[in-house]
């Protein structure tokens, strides 16, 4: 494991940001194609980074520990972690980062398994020199980010349902039994759509309505 934890004097970007990376080594999908410690050592001397480390598992409960005492102990208001798809683990890092007392949006991740590793296989240079791209593109957006705060906004139960076809008149029932007020709209002098056209209906020859 590389760690660099070593505070920067900062040329001012984004009031002095407090960046820490995580370079994840996802077992062997990345570390296979990718140089971990080198991407890790090339992110410790990036304005605004005061802590860069190369891990094995960042979504591992060990991995999440160290990443949350580190922002305890270095005092970080940005996290950056090089590992998997946002898709799989963005909302296990943002409840980490939040556990902690940082707002989950100033968490961002660069993809190096799906969008680098797994793509350039058997290029391992030219892959490590992708992810240090990748890693200083998000350190870049990290300097950037600021705390947001999600609302909850009252649900007026009421609902319009555009299109008075079988699936409209089913969807319409369905919402009515659950306590909403419905407005079926229907462009045409009559409900059913095109099933209320047709006689019978194979295999059943049931009425079509």
């Amino acid at each position: 494991m590389t760690t660099s934890n070593v505070p920067k004097k900062s040329s001012g970007n984004e009031n002095n940001a407090r960046i820490g990376v995580y370079v994840c080594h996802c077992g062997l999908n990345i570390a296979q194609s990718v140089n971990c410690k080198q991407v890790a050592e090339g992110a410790a001397d990036t304005d605004g980074v005061v802590l860069s480390k190369d891990i094995p598992y960042a979504c591992s409960e060990p991995g999440q520990q160290q990443i949350k005492q580190d922002i305890l102990d270095n005092g970080l208001d940005r996290v950056v972690i090089a590992s998997c798809s946002p898709r799989l683990h963005e909302p296990t890092f943002k409840q980490m980062v939040q556990s902690v007392g940082l707002n989950p949006y100033m968490m961002e991740m660069a993809n190096l398994r799906e969008q680098c590793s797994w793509v350039h296989m058997n290029d391992i240079d030219n892959a490590t020199r992708k992810a240090e791209t990748l890693v200083d593109m998000a350190i870049s957006r990290a300097r950037h980010l600021q705390p947001l705060n999600e609302e909850t906004l009252p649900l007026t139960k009421k609902t319009l349902i555009i299109g008075g076809g079988v699936a409209g008149i089913q969807a319409a029932l369905d919402l009515a039994d659950s306590g909403y007020d419905v407005t079926l709209v229907e462009k045409q002098p009559s409900i059913g759509g095109i099933m209320a056209q047709l006689d019978k209906t194979f295999p059943t020859m049931d009425c079509s309505i």
